[in-house]
């Protein structure tokens, strides 16, 4: 039988496929806005309804939570889809769009997959399994050959004070009240431009902290575990180690991230790195 994370990987690769041939004609994509006010597309549609397909196909009692479409099922194990992770960034051309497939299982995230499909990268993590990213395949069918394990803790990492600090969204599409939240956080740190998704880098240990200043359960379930097995930490402001709705924290190493919270929570008075 085919295993949840194999499962996961070939779903992601399906929806990444449905994904890269709208990107490739942006000019006639159908879109609106949501009732919040985010926006949605045909593509976001396709691609969750793909996934749901390949995961439904393998596994039929399994519930399914999904942006566009809302849970289907019920049981103990819960698929949870980000068809398109970033959409304002998919119409807009940029290329840093997302595929996210996670995998619960009474209440933990088990296994989580991210591909960046116009990039062509791909990362999975299984619970007490590590972290791992590599080239996204052509094809449908995924090897393992040419994997790379993550490691956040390898090399240097600095105290706070010097850390490299990514924001989800990029800085045009963070909210002032955002922005005044994590504003402690950016006086201590460095800012940075990020080419992929910041909470990636940090399992790459290419960023330091990252902040997602708004998601839901979806957008985090499969980087929160990513973080994670590479060796760092995730969590939501308000300590939550489970992914749910609000802001998020991503660090490479448990300490820098517990220094990074206090800071947050504080209102910008620092305690000892």
């Amino acid at each position: 039988m085919e295993d949840d994370l194999h499962l996961a990987r070939r779903a992601t690769l399906a929806g990444a496929a449905v994904g890269l041939r709208y990107a490739a004609d942006l000019d006639r994509l159908a879109r609106q806005q949501k009732s919040d006010g985010s926006l949605v597309t045909e593509a976001d549609r396709a691609v969750e309804a793909v996934i749901r397909e390949v995961l439904a196909g393998a596994c039929p009692d399994d519930a399914i939570l999904g942006e566009e479409v809302g849970q289907t099922g019920g049981g103990d194990r819960r698929w949870i889809i980000d068809p398109i992770d970033g959409t304002a960034q998919f119409v807009a051309g940029d290329d840093r769009w997302l595929v996210l497939v996670a995998l619960e299982e009474a209440g933990e995230i088990v296994v989580g997959v991210a591909a960046v499909p116009a990039q062509r990268r791909i990362w999975w993590a299984r619970r007490g399994g590590g972290a791992y990213e590599a080239e996204l395949p052509a094809g449908p069918e995924f090897s393992d050959g040419g994997a790379r394990r993550l490691d956040s803790t390898l090399g240097p990492v600095p105290p706070l004070s010097g850390g490299r600090l990514g924001v989800v969204p990029p800085d045009e599409h963070v909210y002032p009240a955002e922005e005044e939240m994590i504003a402690p956080l950016r006086a201590v740190t460095t800012s940075l431009p990020w080419r992929t998704h910041a909470a990636l880098l940090v399992a790459r240990g290419e960023l330091d902290i990252a902040v997602q200043t708004r998601g839901q359960v979806w957008d985090f379930a499969a980087t929160s575990l990513i973080v994670t097995e590479a060796g760092g930490r995730y969590t939501g402001l308000d300590g939550r180690t489970r992914p749910g709705p609000g802001p998020a924290l991503f660090a490479r190493t448990p300490a820098l991230h517990d220094a990074a919270l206090r800071v947050l929570t504080a209102g910008g008075n620092p305690a000892p790195d």
